[in-house]
C-alpha cells in the first residue's frame, strides 16, 4: 500500500498523477493511524518549513510520523519532506524539525547568487541508491531558498550533493527512508524512472557508469526556457490559446474572430515532449470578476499535470475579490485552488502594482497583500510577480523620480534617457511607478520571481529589451524571467550573455513552430550556456 502524506499545502496534484501514470495506485493519509499501516509512504512538501510543520501538529501527523521514521519503514520525502527531516531550519527559527538527522536547515546566503534555488540542476550520486540505479546524467528541478548542508554529523545520510555556490545535499538515505531536494514529478522522465524505483521496492543498487560519471566534477545550473500559453475564451465560449501583437488578439478585417492557435492541453503537451522546462498558463480573460468561477481554466490544470512532468505557473484572477452574493475570497483562496488543480506558481500581475502604490503610501507593508499571505504559506518560491511596463522618454534623469536608463534607441523627439512605467490591465493604464521600484518591493514582500514583460516589444520579434531586463536584474536578487521579443535563436543567447537573467520565455515564435524549442536548446549549448537537454 502506497501512502501520501497530503497535509494542504501546494500543489500534490502532479504527484499523485505522476504515480498513476507509472501504473501504481495511491491511498491517501486521512487520519494519523493511517501512517502507520502505510506499506510505503511518500511525504511531499512545498512552502515554509514552520506553516510545513504547524499544519503536521494540527493534523496530529508528528508522532506517527516520527514512529513510522524510527521504524526504519520505506519512506520517500521530496523537497519540505526532506527539511522537516532536519532539527530545525533558519527559515522558521524556534520551530522544531522532525529530528531524524542531526543538523540545521539554512538559507543560500553567496550573495552573488539569485535565491531562490530555482530550476534544472544536476546531482552528484556519491554511493550506490535504487533512486539511482540507472541515473543517465539528467538535471533535475528545484525550487528551494534552504539548503541542507553536508557535514560530519549527517554524513551517514549523505546520498547525492549539488552544487549552487556550495555543495548542499540534494538527496539523503539511511535504510529504507529517503528524501530529495528536487521534484521528482516536475523533473521529467528521469523523475519519474526515480519515482517507479522508490515505488516498485525495487533493490538494486549498482551505480551507471553516468552516475559514476557524475560524481567525479561539479554539477551545473541550467538557463531555463518556457512556454508561454495565453489562453482566453473566444467568441463561442471555448478556451484556446491565442496571441496578438500589443495585446490585441482578434485577427484583422471582418469579423475580428480570436485567434485560436490551439488547445490549452494538447500545446502543453507539445511543449513538454519538445523539451520546454516550464510552462506557463496567463489567463488574459481571468472571468475579472469572480476568479474562483474560472471552472474551465482549473480544468485546463487538472488535464494538463496529468501529461505534462515540468512545473506550471497560471496568471489571471490572483486577488481578493467579492462575489455576486456577498461572499468575501482572499487572494489565498484563489492561489490554493490552483495548486490544488495542478499549478506549482502563481503569477501576480496588476494585483502587484496596486500593492506595491499601496505600500509606498503608507510606508511599509503591513502583511495582508496576496503576495504576503500565499509567500507566508507556500514559500516564496510560488509566487511570481508579472511585469507589464513600457518606456518613457525624458530628455535628462533630472525629468523624473523614476530610476532611468540612457538609452541606445532614442526617444521619438531625441530623447536619451528614459523610465520603464508599471501598466496594470494587459498594458492599458499606466501607474506612476516604475520597474525597479515595484521589483524591490515585491522582492521585500515575499516574492520569488519576477517575469519582465515588454509593451513595446511585444509580438515584434525585435529581441528582448535588454535594457529594461537588465534593469531589473540589477535589483533583486530573486529569479529573472526575460520575455517579449524574441524572434531567432540568436536572441535567447543574447539575453543571456548580456543580462544573467536565469530564463526566457516566448510564445508566438514557439506556437507557430517559427523558432523550436530544440533548436533554441542547440543554440545555446553551442554558446557554452547550459541548458536541460
Amino acid at each position: 500500500m502506497i501512502s501520501l502524506l497530503d497535509y494542504g499545502a501546494g500543489n500534490v496534484r502532479s504527484l499523485r498523477n505522476a504515480i498513476q501514470a507509472l501504473g501504481f495506485e495511491l491511498t491517501e493519509i486521512e487520519h494519523p493511524s493511517d501512517i502507520l499501516k502505510a506499506e510505503r509512504l511518500i511525504f511531499p512538501g512545498v512552502g515554509a518549513f514552520g506553516a510545513a510543520m504547524e499544519r503536521l501538529h494540527q493534523l496530529g501527523y508528528v508522532e506517527p510520523l516520527k514512529e513510522y521514521l524510527a521504524a526504519g519503514r520505506p519512506f520517500l520525502g521530496i523537497c519540505i519532506g526532506l527539511q522537516t527531516l532536519f532539527e530545525g531550519s533558519e527559515e522558521s527559527p524556534g520551530v522544531a524539525g522532525l529530528g531524524l538527522i542531526p543538523g540545521l536547515i539554512r538559507r543560500f546566503d553567496d550573495p552573488s547568487l539569485s535565491v531562490p534555488h530555482m530550476g534544472w540542476n544536476g546531482v552528484r550520486v556519491e554511493r550506490p541508491s535504487p533512486l539511482f540505479a540507472d541515473y543517465g546524467g539528467e538535471k533535475f528541478y528545484f525550487v528551494h531558498s534552504y539548503r541542507a548542508e553536508p557535514d560530519a554529523r549527517n554524513a551517514d545520510w549523505r546520498l547525492a550533493t549539488t552544487d549552487y555556490g556550495q555543495p548542499f545535499l540534494s538527496a539523503v538515505s539511511r535504510g529504507r527512508v529517503a528524501a530529495v531536494q528536487f521534484h521528482p514529478e516536475k523533473s521529467g522522465a528521469a523523475g519519474l524512472r526515480l519515482l517507479r524505483h522508490f515505488l516498485a521496492g525495487e533493490e538494486q543498487a549498482d551505480l551507471s557508469p553516468a552516475a559514476l560519471a557524475s560524481a567525479a566534477g561539479p554539477t551545473r545550473f541550467a538557463k531555463r526556457i518556457i512556454a508561454c500559453l495565453d489562453v482566453r475564451a473566444n467568441d463561442q465560449g471555448d478556451l484556446v490559446v491565442t496571441k496578438g501583437d500589443q495585446y490585441d488578439v482578434r485577427d484583422k478585417g471582418e469579423g475580428g474572430a480570436v485567434r485560436n492557435l490551439g488547445k490549452p492541453v494538447e500545446l502543453a503537451q507539445r511543449y513538454y515532449e519538445e523539451g520546454a522546462d516550464e510552462v506557463t498558463f496567463l489567463n488574459i480573460t481571468a472571468f475579472r470578476d469572480f476568479p474562483l468561477d474560472d471552472q474551465p481554466m482549473m480544468e485546463v490544470l487538472r488535464r494538463t499535470s496529468e501529461r505534462v512532468f515540468v512545473p506550471l505557473t497560471i496568471g489571471g484572477g490572483i486577488r481578493a475579490f467579492t462575489d455576486g452574493e456577498g461572499r468575501h475570497y482572499g487572494a489565498l483562496d484563489v492561489a490554493h485552488a490552483y495548486f490544488r488543480s495542478g499549478a506549482d506558481k502563481v503569477s501576480i500581475g496588476s494585483d502587484a502594482v496596486e500593492t506595491v502604490l499601496g505600500v509606498l503610501a503608507r510606508g511599509g507593508k503591513d502583511g495582508g497583500s496576496s503576495i504576503e499571505q500565499i509567500a507566508r504559506v507556500y514559500g516564496n518560491q510560488a509566487v511570481v510577480i508579472s511585469i507589464d511596463p513600457r518606456r518613457v522618454y525624458v530628455d535628462s534623469p533630472a525629468a523624473t523620480r523614476h530610476a532611468t536608463v540612457e538609452t541606445a534607441t532614442p526617444g521619438p523627439h531625441g530623447e536619451r534617457f528614459c523610465w520603464f512605467q508599471c501598466t496594470v490591465k494587459g498594458g492599458r493604464e499606466g501607474r506612476d511607478l516604475d520597474v525597479v521600484e515595484l521589483a524591490r518591493c515585491c522582492e521585500d514582500l515575499g516574492a520569488g520571481e519576477i517575469l519582465v514583460n515588454s509593451i513595446d516589444r511585444d509580438g515584434s520579434k525585435a529581441g528582448f529589451d535588454l535594457e529594461l531586463i537588465q534593469s531589473v536584474r540589477a535589483a533583486v536578487r530573486i529569479p529573472v524571467i526575460a520575455s517579449s521579443g524574441a524572434g531567432r535563436v540568436e536572441h535567447f543567447s543574447e539575453v543571456f550573455a548580456a543580462t544573467g537573467v536565469e530564463a526566457a520565455l516566448a510564445a508566438g515564435i514557439f506556437h507557430r513552430r517559427e523558432v523550436p524549442i530544440a533548436a533554441v536548446k542547440t543554440h545555446l549549448r553551442g554558446r557554452g550556456i547550459e541548458t536541460r537537454a
